[in-house]
């Protein structure tokens, strides 16, 4: 590598936003594309797996991209919209490289020993050891526009969550032998820290495209509470996968943590079998909420509501209103209203008075009584109503939650407006992009909808320049926000520290290539 030669780690890359020549954001990096090649040769990084503003993944080759600096990168301007589609021979990155256990090679007799140093000779005394890798960092070589990985960041000793952290070291990536082998229970620390900043819907996303593997894996490294807004958010197929991976405690902790309505849908799509041995695992007072809604159609008000919505009494104030209101942990949907009723206060309730809106609570002194400010104008549902009427309820009140009440007046629940739409979309609306969605093929594409074979900018790993695809569909780009500085983008590797290790920064980043939990931590 020549001197000065900028160097990226590409944990750094994670969620960097991409722009055009004119400034406009055209989507963030989710993954860095390489090819591994024989003989101890660095792979070669063919592209970025960015994702565009309709969540689509496309391909954007390196030969297209002029600078990766300040945190960003820029490009030529020109995408091809094509989905993007792993190859058998490349490898990702962020999804498949970090965590992985690997070897440091044994030098030959006379070898050149390397760099001297502290770090240097502490590589040399662990020859032959068991490393985990926290981050590899790639460099642009000098005569083309082409980039190859360099070096690897890794830290000595077996991994496991009850054992010490050791030392950590940067090596030449030919110092690292085991990349190619295949490898069971690989583990998800240093993923998961790299999209720990990612709303769980992006989280998803990100999980639905990694292998079933790989899914389990990060899957099995999320904290319950994580886990369990992710699966919301994910396809049925992948919750039921990732759910059945799990062992069957942590699965009735996860469904614990979800979502009553959510957990629901979720065992629904279960044997009946397995659904009874997970709900007796449940802890009783969350489970019975759930069995509840598992005895509704699931079209109905019933099977569409959650069991948790806000209850509080006649005699209680504007002011326990608002503190029940500012839960960081409730949605927007359910924040939105407060149902007054006799006690008790937990589902099924006494008899239901009304609801308060948010807005009077705001309008009201915070000692007024809800009591005295309910509005009983608006009937509730029954559980028995059908999916299209819980619609029109909505749309002709403007509400985005409705309460359920049974024959004899108890409140069962609260139907929001995000779980109707659920169901009003079609299933697989959650793997749909929004271009894709009204039934125009992807550029690139032929009758049946798959791709016509005639290359997407990818080369065949010697990075040679290729010419553009005719075929390609210019991308209007959409208007962003100026990015935030993000660390991991100088000109030189800098010191590398822990990946794993906690940060206090703020997230407006600071420059110096090291290694690090994602873009936006200081290292």
């Amino acid at each position: 590598m020549a001197a000065g030669a900028p160097r990226v780690f590409v944990s750094h890359l994670a969620g960097v936003a991409v722009f055009d020549p004119a400034g406009d954001q055209v989507g963030r990096v989710r993954d860095v594309v390489v090819t591994l090649r024989v003989g101890g040769r660095p792979p070669g990084v063919l592209g970025l797996v960015v994702e565009v503003v309709s969540r689509r993944r496309i391909f954007l080759p390196m030969t297209r991209v002029t600078g990766v600096e300040s945190g960003q990168v820029i490009t030529t301007g020109v995408l091809n919209m094509r989905r993007f589609e792993q190859r058998k021979s490349e490898t990702l990155v962020l999804g498949e490289l970090l965590d992985r256990r690997v070897h440091l090679v044994e030098p030959a007799a006379g070898a050149d020993q390397g760099p001297e140093g502290a770090e240097a000779e502490a590589a040399r005394q662990a020859r032959g050891e068991e490393v985990t890798v926290l981050d590899v960092s790639m460099v642009q070589l000098t005569a083309r526009r082409t980039w190859e990985i360099d070096k690897v960041f890794v830290r000595r000793g077996k991994a496991g969550a009850l054992r010490r952290k050791g030392e950590t070291l940067t090596v030449d990536w030919s110092a690292v032998t085991g990349f190619r082998l295949s490898e069971d229970g690989q583990g998800a620390e240093n993923l998961v820290a790299t999209f720990e900043r990612l709303r769980p819907a992006d989280l998803a996303n990100v999980l639905h495209h990694l292998s079933p593997k790989r899914r389990g894996e990060v899957a099995a490294a999320l904290d319950d509470d994580r886990l369990a807004d992710v699966l919301e958010e994910l396809p049925d197929d992948d919750q039921v996968e990732i759910l059945s991976k799990l062992k069957e405690e942590r699965a009735a902790d996860v469904l614990e943590a979800m979502d009553p309505d959510d957990a629901a849908d979720l065992l629904a799509e279960l044997p009946a079998d397995e659904q009874e041995r997970l709900l007796a695992l449940m802890q009783p007072q969350e489970a019975a909420g759930v069995r509840r809604l598992l005895s509704y159609e699931e079209r109905t008000a019933g099977g569409l509501m959650t069991t948790e919505p806000i209850v509080l009494g006649p005699e209680s104030t504007v002011a326990d209103a608002l503190a029940r209101i500012r839960n960081p942990d409730l949605s927007p949907a359910l924040a939105a209203q407060v149902y007054v009723c006799r006690p008790p206060d937990e589902t099924p309730t006494g008899r239901y008075l009304g609801l308060v809106h948010f807005q009077r609570l705001l309008r009201d002194p915070p000692y007024t009584q809800l009591g005295s400010i309910v509005d009983t104008d608006l009937q509730p549902l029954q559980p028995e109503t059908a999916l299209p009427s819980v619609t029109s309820f909505l749309a002709t009140y403007n509400m985005i939650s409705a309460p359920v009440v049974d024959e004899r007046g108890a409140l069962l629940g609260a139907v929001t407006v995000d779980d109707v739409l659920d169901h009003l979309l079609p299933e697989d609306w959650r793997e749909t992009d929004l271009r894709g969605a009204d039934g125009v093929m992807d550029a690139g594409d032929g009758p049946d909808g798959r791709d016509r074979g005639d290359g997407d900018d990818r080369d065949d790993g010697d990075m040679d320049e290729g010419g553009d695809d005719p075929d390609r569909e210019p991308y209007d780009p959409y208007r962003s926000a100026e990015p935030s500085p993000l660390t991991g983008h100088s000109g030189h590797s800098g010191e590398p520290t822990d990946r794993s290790g906690d940060s206090d920064d703020d997230g407006s980043g600071d420059s110096g290539g090291t290694p690090g939990t994602g873009a936006g931590d200081a290292r």
